[in-house]
């Protein structure tokens, strides 16, 4: 059996996230069905990520297993043309046969994009959160280094989720600007359910003068998810980019 992985962009606005779910399109429902008209039958995929209902992706990976022999090219040509166009196949590559999208990962980037302008932009509907109010970059980037290190973040996890441990390593946080566009970035080993888009709430709140600065590693000690702000809305959010270890990748000699 060959172990191929995909590289992945799509905008998940169409799509109730990435996995299947029993009522509404998903990503992998929409890959699964152009995998088996191409293969002959419907691989196990396995995503590096569970993206929510709305949440968009500039880089994603998937792994499956199949025994077909089409040549790795063949197959992206192929699941292009089979795709809806909200999702696109950049790359296709056999990887080792111990490889796994998810469990494999060494990190994860997350890009939350704000239109920060008194006027909203048709084109980018759906594609970034509209905020009139003027939002300080300089504020909100010392705001977000609270965030670096490891924590437990309890507080920035939605309720239901049913993880063991909270606790995960962000290695950056930081927001930066280009004209009326504000891009927050974090990078971590891993992300809680929803934790992203409640460090995105709590930070707009704080840049709205809604919280005062400096609460953060309050917030993150008391591991009391009432203390931290709203989660913001899902169509601002981006899976960025996705790291793997050196060298996982790479098929033996």
């Amino acid at each position: 059996m060959r172990n191929l992985l995909l590289t992945l962009r799509f905008d998940g606005s169409a799509f109730h996230g990435w996995q299947i779910q029993p009522n509404g399109v998903t990503v992998q429902a929409v890959l699964g069905t152009a995998l088996e008209r191409i293969l002959g039958h419907r691989p196990n995929t396995h995503g590096c990520s569970r993206t929510d209902a709305g949440v968009h992706a500039r880089e994603f990976y998937c792994s499956f297993r199949t025994g077909n022999p089409i040549p790795a090219d063949r197959l992206q040509v192929a699941l292009n043309f089979y795709l809806p166009p909200q999702i696109a196949v950049l790359a296709c590559r056999e990887v080792p046969a111990g490889f796994h999208a998810r469990y494999g990962c060494a990190s994860k980037t997350y890009c939350y994009q704000i239109h920060n302008a008194r006027v909203r932009d048709p084109f980018l509907q759906g594609r970034a959160l509209q905020e009139a109010q003027p939002l300080d970059t300089a504020l909100l980037a010392r705001e977000a280094r609270d965030f670096v290190g490891t924590h437990d973040f309890a507080a920035f996890c939605a309720a239901g989720s049913s993880v063991q441990s909270t606790v995960r390593t962000l290695r950056r946080a930081e927001a930066l600007r280009t004209g009326e566009e504000l891009r927050l970035f974090f990078e971590a080993d891993g992300f809680l359910y929803n934790m992203v888009r409640i460090m995105v709430g709590t930070l707009l709140e704080i840049g709205r003068g809604k919280r005062p600065p400096g609460m953060l590693p309050q917030m993150i000690a008391d591991k009391d998810r009432k203390q931290a702000g709203y989660t913001a809305p899902a169509h601002g959010l981006y899976l960025w980019a996705v790291t793997y270890p050196k060298n996982a990748l790479e098929q033996a000699q």
